[in-house]
C-alpha cells in the first residue's frame, strides 16, 4: 500500500505500519514513554488480530499479500472476498476470537503479576503495572468494539454472513451497512458532544466504508449479469513472437489495443502487457524482441466467463488485462478498463 514502510514478514504476509502512524507516536510521546509502550503494545495485539483474519483467508484458498497498521487499526489486503457466507463468518470472527484468546490464556498469569487490585482497577498509566494491565484490558475493548453489528467492523461481516444464507447477499448487506450508518452517526454525536476528536475520525471512517461495500455489492451483483463477450473488443491484433517493442509501441499508437496474445504457429505461446511493455523498454531498449520478455505463464478466462470471475482473475494475479478464449482459441483480449465502463455504466443506473 502506498505510503507504507514494511517492517517484516510472516507467513508470506507483509507487515506494513502506514506513515500517518508516526504522527499518533509523535501525539501520545507527551504523554511519556508509558504511553509509547501502550501504542505500540496495543498494535502489536491489533497485528495479532489481523493476521487470524488474514490465516484463517489464507485456509480458504484466498491470498493475503500485506497487513497495514493505521492509527485507527489495521487492514489486510486480500486477494477476492470470500466467496461463502460461512467463509465470511469464519475469517470475521477470527480476529476479535484472537484477543478473547489473550484475555483467557493471560488471566492467571496477569494476576499473579500485577495482583488482583492493580488488574481491576480502573485504566491507566500512573505505574508500569497498571500500563500492563491497560494493555491485557485492551484485548478486550477490541474484541468488543469489532464485534459490534455494524459494517465494516467484524461483527457486520458476521452479521451479513449470518443473514445472506437467508436473504441472499445483496439484502444481508444493505441491513448491515444500515446498522454501520446508525452507529457512524452515534459515534459522530459523542464526538461531537465530548469535543472527541478520535470519535469524529471513526464515525466519518466507518460511514464512509460502509457506504462505499453497499456501493461495490450493487454494482458487482448488476455486473453478474454480463458475461466476458459482452463487452469483448471485436478487433484483436496479436504478434509473433520475433517481433520488436519498437513495433509493439508502433501499434499501440495506432490502436486502442495495448495489451497483446502473442503467436507462434497458431498456437498463443505468450502474453505481452502494456506493463510488461514498459518495463521492457526501459530496461533493455526498443530493439528487445517480445519473445524473450512475454509472460509465459498467465490466467485465460473464457468469453462465457461472468465479468466478475475476470475482474476477480485480474485481481488476485495483480494484472490489467487478460486473454479471452473460445474453444481453445483465443479471440480478444479483455481489460480493467473495459470493465470499469460497465461498472460506470452500472453505477449511474443504480
Amino acid at each position: 500500500m502506498k505510503g507504507s514502510i514494511k517492517l517484516f514478514e510472516v507467513f508470506g504476509i507483509s507487515i506494513n505500519i502506514h506513515v500517518t502512524f508516526f504522527l499518533l507516536l509523535l501525539l501520545v510521546l507527551s504523554g511519556g514513554i508509558k504511553w509509547v509502550f501502550l501504542v505500540i503494545a496495543v498494535f502489536f495485539f491489533v497485528t495479532i488480530h489481523e493476521l487470524c483474519h488474514s490465516l484463517m483467508a489464507k485456509r480458504f484458498g484466498i491470498t493475503v499479500r500485506e497487513i497495514t497498521l493505521f492509527p485507527i487499526g489495521g487492514i489486510s489486503s486480500m486477494t477476492k472476498m470470500p466467496e461463502k457466507p460461512s467463509q465470511e463468518f469464519f475469517i470475521s470472527i477470527a480476529g476479535p476470537l484472537s484477543n478473547i484468546a489473550v484475555i483467557v490464556i493471560l488471566f492467571y498469569p496477569m494476576k499473579y503479576l500485577v495482583g488482583d487490585e492493580v488488574l481491576f482497577h480502573p485504566l491507566s498509566t500512573m505505574t508500569w503495572k497498571l500500563t500492563f494491565a491497560y494493555v491485557y484490558w485492551i484485548n478486550l475493548m477490541l474484541a468488543g468494539f469489532n464485534l459490534l453489528p455494524a459494517f465494516p467492523m467484524d461483527g457486520g461481516r458476521i452479521l451479513r454472513a449470518i443473514l445472506a444464507v437467508k436473504l441472499g447477499y445483496q439484502k444481508a448487506t444493505k441491513i448491515a451497512v444500515t446498522f454501520g450508518h446508525l452507529f457512524a452517526l452515534a459515534f459522530a454525536y459523542f464526538g461531537i458532544v465530548r469535543f472527541n476528536i478520535i470519535l469524529i475520525v471513526i464515525a466519518i471512517f466507518i460511514y464512509t466504508a460502509a457506504s462505499n461495500e453497499e456501493a461495490q455489492v450493487d454494482v458487482k451483483e448488476a455486473l453478474k449479469k454480463f458475461r466476458v463477450r459482452d463487452i469483448l473488443p471485436r478487433d484483436l491484433i496479436t504478434l509473433p513472437s520475433d517481433t520488436t517493442l519498437a513495433k509493439v509501441l508502433e501499434l499501440i499508437f495506432h490502436s486502442h489495443q495495448e495489451d497483446f496474445p502473442v503467436m507462434d504457429g497458431g498456437e498463443m505461446v505468450g502474453f505481452l502487457t502494456r506493463q510488461d511493455i514498459m518495463i521492457n523498454i526501459h530496461n533493455f531498449g526498443m530493439e528487445k524482441q517480445v519473445g524473450d520478455v512475454m509472460r509465459k505463464s498467465f490466467p485465460k478466462v473464457k468469453e462465457t466467463d461472468p465479468l466478475t470471475k475476470a475482474q476477480a482473475l485480474m485481481h488476485e494475479r495483480q494484472m490489467g488485462a487478460l486473454p479471452v478464449m473460445k474453444d481453445d482459441k483465443v479471440v480478444g483480449v479483455i481489460t480493467l478498463e473495459d470493465i470499469g465502463r460497465v461498472y460506470a455504466m452500472v453505477s449511474q443506473k443504480a
